[in-house]
């Protein structure tokens, strides 16, 4: 892809997401995710109604009619962005790509987050770490961000949703507002992801196409794995193999399912066909 091509592409996913986190998500947003805690702002005078908790005996005393402290929410976050490139998002037999979805996703998240001022990063996955873009604020940023998203070529088709975790685990000393997007056609990261939503607000969004679901019946079909690259021919009008594809693709949203359920992290579940919008906007209702 050329620099006037990305480019374009850029400005268009900008346009676009930009205008669903100003018109529908910075608000759902806000109210969401809080800030940290609590800071200091004033002392003022006691007015019927005030927590007598917070009265400032100190001052109180001093001008002898009581006075309280006041507090406000500490807004700025930190948002990070964790995204599946593995091979499996290169798939899909609706209008879009699952990568493409993702990247949608992504960048309506970023510029919400911006909107709050807040800051945010990347950790682009496979089975390794492939690329990590510090948290920053501004719109730049986010621009890199999505830049990054559209273009970066993976080394590996893999995918190894406990590594990027630990990496950060590794990376992340403050809590941080994390979104984990992939397809979650994986295991082995229930242990990892119980730690890290321990310590942040972890929210699965898994994109999928619903072609994965299940294998039609189509005779004998050439198919190739996305994520080894084996080319094989199937043998679709066997109701064994249709059925053994079902049981363990539903295997895999069954581990993606408890795995985030038991350990207190919210899940999104987005169909490529779908409104990501609707799924997004009726998650931050609930959760604010």
């Amino acid at each position: 892809m050329d620099t006037k091509e990305l480019l374009k592409k850029v400005r268009k996913i900008e346009i676009k997401t930009r205008r669903l986190s100003d018109h529908i998500f910075g608000g759902e947003y806000h109210s969401t995710f809080k800030g940290r805690g609590m800071t200091f702002s004033e002392v003022r005078q006691y007015q019927f109604g005030d927590d007598v908790r917070n009265i400032d005996w100190n001052v109180t005393a001093r001008y002898n009619e009581p006075y309280i402290k006041v507090f406000e929410e500490e807004r700025e976050l930190t948002m990070m962005l964790m995204v599946d490139i593995s091979g499996s998002e290169l798939f899909g037999t609706s209008l879009q790509f699952k990568n493409e979805v993702v990247t949608e996703i992504a960048a309506t998240l970023a510029f919400s987050a911006t909107q709050n001022n807040d800051k945010i990063g990347l950790i682009l996955f496979t089975d390794d770490v492939e690329l990590y873009i510090p948290p920053k604020k501004g719109r730049s940023h986010v621009l890199r961000i999505i830049r990054e998203l559209i273009e970066f070529k993976p080394k590996s088709k893999q995918t190894n949703i406990a590594e990027a975790l630990k990496f950060l685990r590794n990376v992340m000393k403050k809590k941080a507002i994390v979104f984990v997007l992939s397809d979650f056609i994986a295991d082995d990261y229930k242990q990892t992801l119980k730690i890290a939503a321990g310590k942040h607000d972890v929210t699965g969004i898994r994109v999928y196409d619903k072609s994965e679901e299940s294998i039609p019946n189509l005779g004998m079909v050439q198919m190739q794995d996305e994520e080894s690259g084996e080319l094989m021919l199937v043998n679709t009008s066997s109701k064994k193999i249709r059925t053994n594809y079902s049981k363990f693709y539903n295997e895999k949203v069954d581990y993606y399912k408890d795995s985030f359920a038991k350990s207190g992290a919210g899940t999104i579940n987005c169909r490529v066909d779908e409104s990501y919008v609707k799924k997004l906007l009726g998650y931050f209702k609930r959760r604010g």
